[in-house]
């Protein structure tokens, strides 16, 4: 225990308990009570409204008549990254109706139902992309043959090309979720095949 009969000790503690009653004063403890360690960084707000994101110009006219993101993703399947929704899943519910061309509403996706199996080195599980889900949203010409090439062998990806934003990384970390150590699985999602361990007998 310590020992608060003595001066100095005695002082630490009016000296602690003072700056305490003056960050507590000075609303520094208003919004966490990590604020005041700056080693824990506050996290950072996501899907901020269109006049403080630092993309559209908060003095512009056209900038205040924009719905906020946090209102038009309120009914949409939640996520744990990126813009925190996940649009897969809000598209598959019917939750959003993306319409594919731009000028006739009527007009239909040409869905492409082909998953492309990538394989990776090391234990981390192979890639798999989905035609599907990005045809639902995109026509192939977004992707081909500027970014992919459509040939077997073709593409040299890697995560730092990714992380640079080419290859998948165009999107992704932009408009779509981000690589982060949360989605990692999303893509690396097809487990490696167990290699069969034969057991030889030992010679007597």
């Amino acid at each position: 225990m310590i020992n608060f009969n003595n001066f100095k000790n005695r002082f630490v503690l009016i000296l602690v308990i003072s700056m305490a009653t003056a960050m507590i004063s000075n609303g520094v403890y208003a919004e966490s009570p990590n604020t005041f360690n700056r080693l824990m960084k506050k996290k950072p707000e996501h899907n901020l409204p269109p006049v403080k994101d630092g993309i559209h110009d908060p003095e512009g006219e056209g900038t205040l008549v924009l719905q906020p993101p946090k209102e038009a993703f309120s009914n949409l399947v939640k996520s744990k990254a990126g813009n925190y929704v996940d649009w897969v899943k809000s598209l598959k519910q019917g939750k959003i109706s993306p319409r594919y061309d731009r000028l006739d509403p009527k007009a239909k996706p040409i869905i492409m139902d082909l998953n492309i199996v990538r394989e990776v080195k090391g234990s981390m599980p192979d890639v798999v992309y989905p035609h599907a889900q990005h045809t639902e949203w995109l026509d192939c010409s977004n992707c081909h043959p500027a970014i992919f090439i459509p040939q077997k062998g073709a593409n040299q990806i890697s995560m730092a090309s990714i992380l640079l934003g080419q290859k998948c990384g165009v999107c992704h970390g932009k408009v779509a979720f981000p690589v982060t150590a949360k989605t990692c699985r999303t893509c690396h999602s097809k487990p490696k095949k167990k290699r069969k361990v034969v057991k030889t007998k030992a010679k007597k």
